[in-house]
């Protein structure tokens, strides 16, 4: 993820992309203090394992298992030295969720300018619809309110799940900003299968 970009007057109507490009809708969101009250909802189930630089062929399974289906593709241009290098930079935090020893979910803050940025959260399709992403989001924000911040943002977009929104405001999320990002298609490139982001049509030139 990216902070917001300068804002530029932008005239009304269509534009039209040529093939292998991708027009992505996507709205800031922030938080500017620790909810009143919150507690992270016990459940033994569950747990946070630490990722670190040795640990980057997991990363990459957990990052392909929750992302595939949003086009996540972000770290799928880097190289295997480049991942290692941010799990291991002293402001990035990032975890395997996992339930039963299974990996489920993924969690990645990072930690910069009395900021927080929320980089990658989410978790696997047999995973939704049972607390689990709640209780990822309840650790998410203890651990970024465990530093002296003053804000913890995120942005989410229209390649991500119609219900994202929604989550990030019911957790105390606010939204500030929008805009677009354009982006070449990383199923054309070889970054992720031709099947993934089924919701996202794919033109060919």
């Amino acid at each position: 993820m990216i902070e917001s970009q300068t804002v530029a007057p932008i005239a009304n109507g269509y534009t039209v992309l040529p093939p292998g490009k991708l027009a992505n809708a996507v709205t800031w969101l922030e938080m500017r203090g620790k909810p009143e009250g919150h507690t992270v909802p016990a459940r033994p189930d569950l747990a946070l394992q630490p990722l670190r630089g040795g640990d980057v062929d997991r990363y990459l399974r957990i990052f392909r298992a929750v992302g595939d289906a949003w086009l996540w593709s972000g770290r799928l241009a880097l190289q295997h030295s480049e991942i290692a290098a941010v799990l291991d930079a002293p402001q990035t935090r990032a975890f395997a969720l996992v339930e039963r020893n299974a990996d489920v979910g993924l969690l990645e803050i990072s930690f910069k300018e009395n900021a927080a940025e929320l980089d990658y959260f989410g978790v696997v399709e047999q995973a939704i619809g049972r607390g689990i992403g709640r209780w990822l989001m309840a650790q998410a924000i203890a651990l970024a309110w465990s530093q002296p911040i003053e804000r913890f943002w995120l942005h989410t977009c229209s390649f991500d799940s119609p219900a994202a929104i929604g989550f990030y405001r019911q957790s105390g999320f606010t939204p500030y900003q929008v805009g677009f990002e354009i982006m070449d298609d990383p199923r054309l490139n070889g970054q992720l299968p031709r099947t993934a982001g089924a919701h996202v049509p794919m033109i060919e030139g």
